[in-house]
C-alpha cells in the first residue's frame, strides 16, 4: 500500500489531473466574482431608473404639430322595430384633424452634466435649441369626414408639442407663429383622453396666428427649447422634410434611432452631426396620427404595430420611428471588468503551468497548497480591479490591480524557487500575460484574434518546450533527457 502511494504521489499523470482539478475548484471563486459584478452592474442600473424617476429620463421628441379639432354632425335614419324609417336623429362625434409641419429644422446644443446616486455616475444632458418650418395654408377639403353628408364645424386650431417626460422642460418653450406669441399650456380640450399626446403641451392659435389660419395662408413658426435628459436624445421625424444639427463637446456619442446621421464629425473636442430625413421613408407621422386618435379610433393596420410607445407603453402605438444620439460613457468598469473575467480560467491555467514548468524543469516540487495560493491570487486580482475601477480611471484600476498581484507573485516565487531571479522572472511572464490582457480590453473589435493567438502561443512554448520530455521516466524520477529545450528568458537560471 506505501509502494502504491509513493507511486501515486509521484505520478506524472496523477499531477497533472490534480491541477486540472485545481484549476475547476478554482472556477469557483471566478463565478462568485462574476456574480458581485454583475450586481454592481444592475445596482448601477438601478441608479439610473431612480434618477430617471426623480429627475428626468431619456427624451422622445414630438413636433410641433397644429392641431385642429372639429365637430362632424350628420342625420341618422331612425328605425322601428320592424326596421321601417320612421324619421331622423341628430348624431356628432368630436375628432382632431392633424397637421404636420412642411419642413422643421432643429439646430441645438447638447451640453452634458453628470448627476450621482451613490459612487454611480449617470450621465445627462441639457439641449438647448430652436425648432424653426412652417405649415402650409389649411384646406378643409383635407379633413376626412366618416359621414358622406357630413357638415364639419371647425375648432381653433392649437399647437401642440410633446417630450416623452415633461418635467425634463427647462421653462416653458417659447413659441412664434404668424408673428404671434402663443402661450403653451398643459392641457387643452379636444383630444380624446385615451391618446398619448394628450399628455404634451398645448398652445391655443390667438391674435395674427389665429388670422393666419383662418385665412388660409401659410404660418412659419419659431420656438426656443430647453429640455433636461439622460444620457439619450430621441427625435420623431414628422415634417415632410425633417433636418437637424445637433453639436455637443461630449466626444463619445452613439448614434441609432431608425435613421442615422448623414453626417457627423467626432473628435475629442466633441461630435458635430446633421440629419434630413424625408416624409417619404418613415411611417412617424401615421404613428402620431394612430397615437392622437386614441384607443377606440386607431387604424387595426397601425394597432398591430406594437405594444410600445413613446414614454408609455401601456398606450397603444407602435414604436415610434426616430433619430437618436446617445451620450455613451466611454468605458464602463461593469462590462470592462466583466469581459476581463471571462479570461480569468485561461489566465489561471497559464500560471499555474508556468509554476508547474518550473517543478517539472528545476526539480523544485510545489505542494497543491502553493498552486492553490497562486491560482486564488490570480482569481482576486479581478475582484481587487473592480473595486478599484469604481473609484479610479479604468486603467489606473487596471495598473494597480495588475502591479499589486504582479508584486506578490514575484515576491512569494522568490521564496518558493529559493531565488530572487527565478521570482523575478515569473513575476515578468505575468506581467506580460496582464498586459496581454490589456490589450484585448482596449481593442475589442480584435479581441477573439489576439486571444486565439494568446492562447496558441503559449501552447507553442508548451509544446516546444517538452518536446524532448520523456513523460514516462519524469514519472518515475529518472528522465531521459536532463535538460528540457527551453529558452533561458523562458526560465531563469
Amino acid at each position: 500500500m506505501l509502494q502504491l502511494l509513493k507511486a501515486l504521489q509521484s505520478s506524472m499523470l496523477v499531477k497533472v489531473a490534480g491541477l486540472f482539478f485545481l484549476l475547476m475548484l478554482l472556477c469557483i471563486p471566478l463565478a462568485e466574482i462574476d456574480s458581485i459584478n454583475r450586481g454592481r452592474g444592475q445596482s448601477q442600473r438601478e441608479a439610473a431608473q431612480e434618477l430617471a424617476d426623480t429627475y428626468a429620463g431619456p427624451q422622445t421628441m414630438v413636433g410641433p404639430l397644429l392641431l385642429v379639432p372639429y365637430v362632424e354632425r350628420w342625420m341618422e335614419p331612425l328605425r322601428s322595430a320592424q326596421g321601417k324609417v320612421i324619421g331622423q336623429e341628430p348624431r356628432s362625434k368630436e375628432m382632431v384633424h392633424v397637421v404636420f409641419p412642411d419642413k422643421l429644422h432643429i439646430e441645438g446644443t447638447m451640453a452634458p452634466q453628470a448627476r450621482y446616486r451613490g459612487i454611480f455616475k449617470i450621465p445627462f444632458y441639457t439641449l438647448g435649441a430652436t425648432l424653426t418650418g412652417g405649415f402650409a395654408a389649411f384646406d378643409p377639403k383635407a379633413v376626412v369626414r366618416s359621414e358622406a353628408d357630413s357638415k364639419i364645424e371647425f375648432k381653433p386650431p392649437f399647437v401642440a408639442f410633446n417630450v416623452s417626460d415633461l418635467r425634463g422642460l427647462d421653462g416653458s418653450p417659447a413659441l412664434m407663429m404668424g408673428g404671434e406669441a402663443l402661450r403653451f399650456k398643459q392641457r387643452v380640450p379636444g383630444i380624446a383622453d385615451n391618446a398619448w399626446f394628450a399628455d404634451g403641451i398645448h398652445a391655443p392659435a390667438t391674435g395674427a396666428a389665429l388670422a393666419a389660419w383662418q385665412a388660409s395662408t401659410p404660418m412659419t413658426f419659431e420656438m426656443k427649447l430647453g429640455l433636461v435628459g439622460q444620457d439619450t436624445l430621441a427625435i420623431a421625424p414628422i415634417a415632410e422634410d425633417t433636418t437637424a444639427h445637433l453639436t455637443s463637446p461630449w466626444a463619445h456619442p452613439s448614434f441609432g434611432g431608425r435613421f442615422l446621421a448623414a453626417r457627423r464629425n467626432v473628435t475629442p473636442e466633441g461630435f458635430d452631426a446633421h440629419w434630413r430625413v424625408s416624409s417619404l421613408v418613415t411611417s412617424a407621422r401615421e404613428q402620431v396620427r394612430a397615437g392622437l386618435s386614441g384607443r377606440g379610433d386607431v387604424d387595426a393596420a397601425a394597432t398591430a404595430v406594437a405594444a410600445a410607445t413613446v414614454g408609455h407603453p401601456q398606450r397603444n402605438l407602435g414604436p415610434l420611428q426616430t433619430f437618436d444620439v446617445s451620450l455613451a460613457q466611454p468605458i464602463n468598469v461593469y462590462s470592462m471588468s466583466t469581459r476581463a473575467g471571462k479570461y480569468g480560467a485561461l489566465f489561471i491555467g497559464l500560471v499555474i503551468m508556468a509554476a508547474f514548468m518550473f517543478e517539472l524543469f528545476r526539480r523544485q516540487r510545489m505542494h497543491p497548497v502553493q498552486y492553490g495560493l497562486v491560482g486564488l491570487s490570480i482569481a482576486l486580482f479581478f475582484l481587487l480591479l473592480l473595486a478599484l475601477s469604481e473609484k479610479l480611471a479604468f486603467w489606473l484600476a487596471y495598473a494597480g490591480a495588475a502591479g499589486a498581484s504582479v508584486l506578490l507573485l514575484g515576491i512569494y516565487f522568490s521564496a518558493v524557487l529559493q531565488s530572487w531571479k527565478r521570482g523575478a522572472g515569473f513575476g515578468a511572464y505575468v506581467a506580460v500575460l496582464y498586459g496581454a490582457l490589456y490589450g484585448l480590453l482596449a481593442s475589442e473589435s480584435n479581441a477573439l484574434l489576439l486571444g486565439a493567438l494568446l492562447t496558441f502561443g503559449m501552447l507553442t512554448v508548451l509544446m516546444l518546450a517538452t518536446r524532448k520530455v520523456d513523460w514516462y521516466a519524469l514519472s518515475t524520477g529518472n528522465p531521459r533527457t536532463s535538460d528540457p529545450v527551453l529558452p533561458e528568458a523562458a526560465v531563469p537560471a
